[in-house]
């Protein structure tokens, strides 16, 4: 893993892009310049070897030819020499002195082929472009047949060339030194909320507050950096829920546990200074069962907070006429009636039978000793509905208000139960995207329909939505 920073890794892959797109342009426009440059000392070679060989075949003077051409080509192409069709040199420009044009592949081929061409040949210490032609035989003159060659200095290209690589090369390094500073600061403010977010999340970590958030910029934005903020915030929404479910069944436990384990405890002890009689062997028996029923509505109660909490009703399709009497096969005094169109549901069934079984238990418990227990199963328009009816009087408007509270018991409440049931049904409901009531000694959960289903996925309906009539 690299150790720089990300802000200083952006700003050195900034750095060198622009050095290299820099370079590679000033490569371009150098090799373009030197190009021009080029072609233009050929078009100037070009027409005075063209001139001099017009010349030299038709004047007979050679040499005052010569001097004559001299005047005319000028610096740019200072150098003549003309020679017959033997190689040898008949005349030459002044520039010359004593010097001798190097033999060139293109005078060669002028006087041997009769064929125009460049050369590029080196005088002393100077570079030289060459031009050779052939002279034509038409005029007698001294070089008929012969071949003139006209040779330019190199060294204004290089006076032009050889600066302007230096500025590119200059420009380059500007160009990277400022695109690494611009780089640096477009990081830092890229970058910004999400040191804060660092900050922040560093901060929760120190401190264990559930309750902070990262929120601020990202609360708005809807960048990348946004979407990532609300994000976290929402995983950090979920794991403050998830350790308040924790300690609330940490709590849950820890109360409702105190008295069963304190009973059982009381219980063993008498047997341990007594001997076991029948009688204490039953109270341990009736403890050690309310422990074990304690517990396992603790454990459905903290499934049900996590399965709603992950919002996975999904699960199969559930006849709730048919779970409703499988319930009822198992409670004597529990007959189920009918009405509607089909109570179909998407959803888990072994949660829902549960939740069913949990209100008919609680109609036995609370009811009359032998009363009859009904359990009405209807499809509406948009929800099913499962009522739960006892004979008993009932509950009114102040206990319905808390009947789904964990643990709450309304007074003279049966002994054996947890106070749980009725809030597992009520957790159940809400994981199925629907609601569970009480009016009187009737409670009914209500569960959206199947066929509102869209994608596979159930479409919950509001749960005071009104079935139409």
């Amino acid at each position: 893993m690299s150790r720089l920073s990300l802000r200083v890794r952006v700003a050195l892959a900034a750095a060198l892009a622009i050095a290299i797109a820099v370079a590679l342009l000033g490569a371009a426009t150098l090799t373009l310049v030197d190009r021009q440059l080029r072609s233009s000392l050929d078009d100037g070679l070009r027409d005075r070897a063209v001139e001099v060989a017009r010349l030299a075949a038709t004047t007979p003077r050679l040499l005052t030819a010569a001097g004559v051409l001299e005047g005319r080509v000028g610096t740019s192409a200072a150098y003549v020499q003309v020679v017959d069709d033997q190689g040898r040199i008949v005349a030459r420009s002044g520039a010359l002195g004593g010097r001798v044009l190097p033999e060139a592949a293109a005078l060669r081929r002028a006087l041997h082929e009769r064929d125009a061409d460049f050369g590029d040949v080196r005088l002393g210490e100077e570079e030289l472009r060459v031009y050779a032609a052939p002279i034509g035989t038409v005029g007698g003159g001294p070089a008929a047949g012969g071949a003139v060659a006209v040779a330019g200095t190199t060294s204004g290209i290089a006076d032009i060339v050889d600066p302007l690589r230096g500025l590119v090369l200059v420009a380059a390094i500007v160009a990277a030194a400022l695109a690494a500073l611009f780089a640096v600061w477009l990081t830092r403010r890229a970058l910004r909320p999400l040191t804060r977010m660092t900050d922040d999340a560093e901060e929760i970590a120190r401190t264990g507050d559930p309750s902070r958030r990262l929120g601020g910029r990202g609360a708005a934005a809807r960048d990348e950096v946004g979407r990532l903020t609300a994000t976290l915030d929402t995983m950090l929404d979920s794991l403050a829920r998830a350790r308040a479910r924790e300690r609330r069944f940490v709590d849950d436990a820890s109360h409702e546990l105190r008295t069963p384990l304190t009973a059982l405890r009381g219980n063993a002890a008498y047997v341990a200074r007594h001997g076991a009689d029948e009688a204490a062997l039953a109270d341990i028996e009736h403890d050690a069962e309310r422990l074990a029923q304690l517990l396992d509505d603790l454990l459905a109660l903290a499934r049900e907070d996590a399965a709603e909490e992950a919002a996975q009703a999904g699960g199969e399709t559930v006849d709730l006429a048919a779970l409703a009497r499988d319930v009822a096969a198992d409670h004597p005094r529990t007959t189920v009636v009918t009405a509607g169109g089909d109570a179909l549901v998407r959803g888990d069934r072994d949660a829902l039978a549960r939740a069913v079984r949990n209100l008919v238990e609680n109609a036995e418990r609370h009811g009359p000793p032998k009363g009859r227990i009904e359990i009405a199963v209807s499809g509406g328009a948009r929800h099913a509905r499962i009522a739960v009816s006892d004979e008993g009087e009932g509950l009114g408007p102040d206990e319905a208000e808390r009947a789904f509270q964990r643990f709450w018991r309304g007074e003279g409440a049966a002994e054996g139960g947890s106070g749980l049931g009725l809030a597992i049904v009520q957790a159940t409901a809400a994981r199925h995207g629907g609601r569970a009531t009480v009016a009187g000694a009737t409670f009914t959960l209500e569960l959206p329909l199947k066929d509102l289903s869209k994608n596979g996925h159930t479409t919950h309906a509001p749960p005071d939505a009104k079935e139409p009539s």
